[in-house]
């Protein structure tokens, strides 16, 4: 392998990682991110293993990771009473959240969906429970978004090694 192949591989590896870090972080487009760290790694070899009909199917799953984790956020509030303003607090909540480190990140969404459903004239018991629920929803749909970034970190490197 030339050092420049090797170059943009290493480059490749590296974008892969901060898009898995960006696919917790709630601000940052993770799966985008891991989608052109393995695109420049198809690129980088000619896509001689990994082809544009497979790009184009990990570009499907880096959709669908945006579909369920609206999804599950969205579930999670209404399952438990929550208003549409409790999921847009939630978000803002995660977005904030962010700069207190992973405390924040942990509270951030509850603390946002439970001040957003207040100003809804909720009682702080229905709001707690909005809280509650756009907060497990937020953690389910993390978890379905990083299950599908592996999946499309799983399926480059099987094209890669087994082609």
């Amino acid at each position: 392998m030339e050092w420049e192949t090797a170059a943009w591989l290493a480059l490749a590896a590296i974008v892969v990682v901060v898009g898995i870090v960006g696919t917790v972080a709630p601000a940052m487009p993770g799966a985008v991110i891991v989608l052109a760290g393995l695109a420049l790694a198809a690129w980088a070899e000619g896509f001689v293993y990994v082809g544009p009909g497979a790009l184009a199917g990990l570009a499907a799953l880096t959709v669908l990771t945006y579909v369920v984790d609206f999804a599950a956020t969205a579930l999670g509030a209404k399952k438990l009473g929550a208003s549409r303003r409790a999921g847009v607090g939630a978000a803002l909540g995660a977005l904030v959240g962010l700069f207190f480190g992973i405390p924040g990140v942990i509270i951030g969404p509850f603390a946002g969906a439970v001040l957003a459903e207040l100003t809804a004239q909720s009682t702080l018991e229905q709001a707690g429970r909005a809280g509650l629920g756009a907060w497990i929803g937020l953690v389910f749909g993390t978890a379905a978004k990083l299950a599908l970034v592996f999946t499309m970190i799983g399926i480059f490197l099987a094209l890669r090694l087994f082609a």
